[in-house]
């Protein structure tokens, strides 16, 4: 099923852009869902997620914040949704997170920051230019934290993104139809391979974040990866305690896959475990 990866800056309609997408291909648009998951993860109020990917948290905020946290319940989120695909992730880095799946297009819309000030001011119904500039000048800088804090990129990057749409040269109507063809084309459609391939970093997410999530292994730090379908735990435990509690949260999680524990002890001895039989 379609799945796009969807950015955009403040004020670039790129929300016009994306809801005309979603209405073309009958896909759902996801956008502060993806809050409201991290929120129930962490056990915090939605609308702190939201002040601080805004840039508008408060220096205690920012402080108490655990960005990790954020990160790992992020993209658990963002890849279970395309996992079920017939989905546009609008924001929360999903260009970032899905884009090694052959089949996401990543797709960012923008457009010049005078304009981008003019559409603002129209929108709140104000002259204000000084305070819609402050606007979006708040929004750009804590969106090009996150990708750089989270990913490590600069955001902008032309790179990142397979199509970016500039807005003041484009109406939305074209724009429309270039996301649409693009993800009709014969480059954007899922595969046998593809879907492994997401179907993996899903399930690798799930185990990052079970883990983090259970405060008896959330300062464990164990390395997660998948071949095949098959979950393989690696890095240095302090003690057998730790190591059965590692592997217990990722049993629960894998369900049916295997799990190769390739995990030590500080001593450096390995405990291996009974392979659970696929189903």
């Amino acid at each position: 099923m379609t799945v796009i990866a969807f950015t955009q800056e403040m004020a670039t309609l790129g929300s016009d852009v994306a809801a005309g997408v979603c209405e073309a291909l009958g896909l759902a648009m996801v956008r502060h869902e993806v809050g409201d998951h991290v929120a129930g993860k962490m056990h915090v109020k939605k609308s702190l997620i939201r002040r601080l990917r805004e840039g508008k948290a408060g220096p205690f905020e920012r402080w108490t914040a655990d960005e990790r946290s954020i990160s790992l319940f992020t993209a658990e989120e963002v890849y279970d949704l395309a996992v079920k695909g017939g989905v546009l992730v609008r924001g929360w880095g999903a260009t970032m997170i899905l884009r090694t799946v052959a089949h996401v297009p990543c797709i960012r819309v923008c457009a010049p920051m005078d304009l981008r000030v003019e559409r603002l001011m129209r929108r709140l119904e104000t002259d204000d230019e000084k305070l819609a500039r402050h606007e979006i000048a708040v929004d750009d800088h804590a969106r090009a934290s996150r990708m750089s804090e989270h990913f490590g990129v600069h955001w902008g990057d032309p790179e990142l993104f397979d199509l970016t749409l500039n807005t003041a040269r484009i109406p939305v109507a074209t724009c429309v139809d270039m996301v649409v063809g693009l993800s009709k084309s014969a480059s954007f459609q899922e595969t046998p391979e593809s879907r492994a391939h997401l179907a993996n970093l899903a399930l690798r997410s799930r185990v990052r974040s079970a883990l983090k999530a259970n405060p008896a292994t959330a300062g464990i730090g164990v390395s997660i990866d998948v071949q095949e379908g098959r979950l393989i735990l690696r890095g240095i435990v302090a003690d057998e305690r730790e190591h059965a509690l590692c592997h217990r949260v990722v049993e629960e999680v894998a369900g049916g896959a295997g799990v190769e524990d390739e995990l030590t002890t500080m001593s450096g001895r390995m405990k291996t475990f009974p392979q659970q039989p696929r189903k």
